[in-house]
């Protein structure tokens, strides 16, 4: 379509809006809005254009993003254009994150204000606070059934609570990050229980057939989520004598983005929130959005097309909010959440790093770096303007999605070899590890492991032993995985306890809501009179949370992690050892070597490997994180058994 065709269509659907809208001072708006049109009418336009409706919900949809506009606050709007100056502002080495539940790290959300001043000592300055709309009790699954978009659940607090807090984090540089869930609703939403009641307009709000004929036909492409909890992808409902599409849990009705209404009310949810002062929104199950017969119902052109077409939307309303991917998917499906462009992110501007923290799990169990160092090599390019978010540990559980080719190119046979890190994580080869095992498959053989990132790493173990050197080697594993993530490129991300080395809590298990998922057994909450011993030496808690703290400060000064694809993977003759090369794209002689020590024991680092990295072997080299000079001989570095480096030349 030409633009000036666009441009005439625009002009009508303007002079068709509200007349309440029109009224209104829009100049921003409006500049923005000519800006995007053609490419949101072109995505609209193949999305529902087959629709004798089409024009009226062209309409509705322009109509979405001027309404929020209006109700965008001076502060955001000059966040807004601050953000669109700086348009590289989230690839920043500075920003540093946390993921926590409301309920898990604090009293409530208006408790959680109480805690900004533990962000400030550890350096965190994003916060994502899990899910905390309304859910019903039972059947909330961990907070992403929603039974109301625009509703805090009452057990955390209310909309002015959460305001609150909102303005607490801005006045403290404090970034906000909320959950919305995209894929589905919870049976007892609104639009469900008009469903249910017999009202077509709402069952056309989701995927419901009257017999088995269409649901057999998808069940034959689809791979069960929660299949020993939830089999299959469809549920009977008595009460609308309909199945319904349910890809997670039975209580969870799969939303059909087929239908445009769907998409708008998506879209005024988003500016909702955008405009209760959300800095970045945490896109879920990104990957499940189109539903079509004969494939996966995943990762389908069409959920990118919805993707792209809500970050259109949101650029003309809120183009200071940022998206994450949240794709939990095979690393060569994992970037297209970005968007398939040179440079701008057309879809979300940031996605998990999941493989990366599944390789860096594997390096643990195995005690080197054959398959974490091939499968970063085989990490899809990012785009210039988008990121990743690193990560060890998050309140879901750890699948081992790597790669075929990539396991067996260093000499694994892939089933077993997932297979061995299920058992090594769950303790069957080495009783350090306190993981467990999630929502095996027998028909399949795939499993996850749930667990704290300090219980995954020894910890517990080490602690109910009472054995100082287990306890070092856990602590040295945690600062390793956490020294990777912060060097690597990428905004790292923490969990709730991460920093004061918190265990496994087991007590999930006598509470009937939470019985039957073990991803709570490391969804602890935290207990801040034992918090209180970060302060305390010779503890546990102060050791990690101090180094922690000195390795955030350290992060936030080195402007070769910010980043700009400037990661370069180097070769190492020893199997134990990570290297890689991190370097000021403005100032190339900033150089940063990183070496990460995989295995529990002592190994060296042959300098002379790297001359045609331009490292110079006979350098005196300083790590920035230890302030130290590590120890040289004849041409080689010595490292400690889980011993990291950030190297620069002295």
């Amino acid at each position: 379509m030409y633009e000036q065709i666009s441009h005439s269509l625009l002009n009508s659907i303007l002079d068709d809006l509200r007349p309440e809208i029109r009224r209104q001072n829009l100049r921003h708006f409006y500049t923005r809005l000519g800006a995007n049109f053609y490419a949101i009418h072109s995505l609209f336009s193949t999305l529902y254009g087959m629709r004798e409706d089409f024009q009226a919900q062209m309409v509705r949809l322009v109509e979405t993003m001027a309404e929020g506009y209006i109700y965008r606050s001076e502060e955001s709007e000059r966040l807004d254009m601050k953000r669109e100056q700086d348009h590289n502002w989230f690839l920043s080495q500075k920003w540093v994150g946390m993921a926590l539940y409301t309920n898990g790290f604090a009293d409530n959300l208006a408790d959680l204000a109480n805690k900004i001043g533990y962000f400030q000592e550890l350096g965190i300055n994003m916060v994502h606070i899990m899910p905390i709309l309304s859910c019903p009790v039972g059947k909330s699954d961990g907070g992403y059934a929603i039974s109301n978009f625009r509703e805090i659940d009452s057990r955390v607090g209310d909309l002015a609570d959460f305001q609150k807090i909102s303005e607490q984090f801005r006045k403290n540089d404090i970034l906000l990050v909320l959950d919305i869930v995209l894929n589905h609703t919870s049976d007892e939403h609104e639009w469900a229980l008009k469903a249910k009641a017999g009202d077509p307009h709402y069952q056309g709000y989701y995927l419901t057939f009257e017999d088995r004929s269409v649901p057999d036909v998808f069940e034959q492409g689809m791979p069960e989520v929660f299949p020993e909890t939830d089999p299959g992808n469809f549920t009977w409902n008595q009460e609308m004598g309909r199945w319904v599409m349910t890809v997670f849990h039975d209580y969870q009705w799969d939303l059909d983005y087929s239908n445009p209404e769907v998409f708008i009310e998506i879209l005024a949810i988003v500016l909702f929130w955008a405009n209760q002062g959300v800095d970045i929104m945490r896109l879920d199950a990104v990957a499940f959005l189109w539903k079509k017969m004969g494939s996966t119902c995943q990762n389908e052109r069409k959920a990118h097309l919805i993707l792209q077409l809500l970050k259109d939307c949101c650029q003309v309303t809120a183009p200071g909010v940022l998206f994450i991917a949240e794709a939990i998917v095979a690393p060569s499906e994992l970037a297209k959440y970005f968007g398939e462009d040179a440079i701008v992110a057309k879809e979300c501007e940031i996605a998990y790093n999941s493989t990366l923290m599944a390789l860096l799990w594997d390096g643990i169990a195995t005690k080197n770096s054959k398959l974490l160092r091939e499968g970063i090599k085989s990490l899809p390019s990012k785009l210039e303007r988008a990121t990743w978010l690193t990560y060890v540990r998050c309140h879901d559980d750890i699948g081992f999605g790597f790669d075929d080719r990539d396991i067996a190119a260093v000499g694994y046979v892939p089933n077993l070899h997932r297979r061995f890190l299920v058992d090594y994580f769950s303790g069957k080869y080495d009783q350090g590890p306190r993981g467990m095992v999630f929502m095996r498959n027998d028909y399949t053989g795939d499993a996850r492991i749930c667990g704290s990132l300090a219980s995954l790493a020894g910890l517990e173990s080490a602690l109910e032993n009472s054995d100082q050197a287990a306890i070092d080697v856990a602590i040295g594993r945690i600062l390793l995985l956490n020294g990777v993530i912060m060097s690597f490129g990428g905004i790292p991300l923490l969990y709730n306890g991460d920093a004061l080395g918190v265990l496994n809590d087991y007590s999930y298990s006598s509470d009937p809501s939470k019985a039957n998922d073990n991803r709570w057994v490391h969804r602890s909450k935290i207990d801040w009179e034992k918090a209180t011993l970060r302060h305390q030496r010779n503890t546990v808690e102060y050791t990690i949370f101090t180094a922690m703290k000195r390795m955030i400060s350290i992060r936030k000064e080195i402007s070769a992690f910010a980043d700009f694809n400037n990661r370069e993977l180097l070769h190492s003759d020893n199997e134990h050892l990570l290297c890689y090369l991190r370097f000021n794209p403005m100032r190339s002689s900033e150089k940063i070597f990183v070496v990460a020590n995989f295995d529990d024991h002592p190994q060296h680092l042959d300098l002379e490997n790297y001359c045609r990295y331009g490292i110079n072997p006979r350098a005196k080299f300083v790590d920035l994180y230890s302030g130290m000079k590590p120890s040289q001989h004849e041409g080689s570095i010595a490292l400690q058994g889980g011993q990291f480096y950030w190297l620069s030349e002295n």
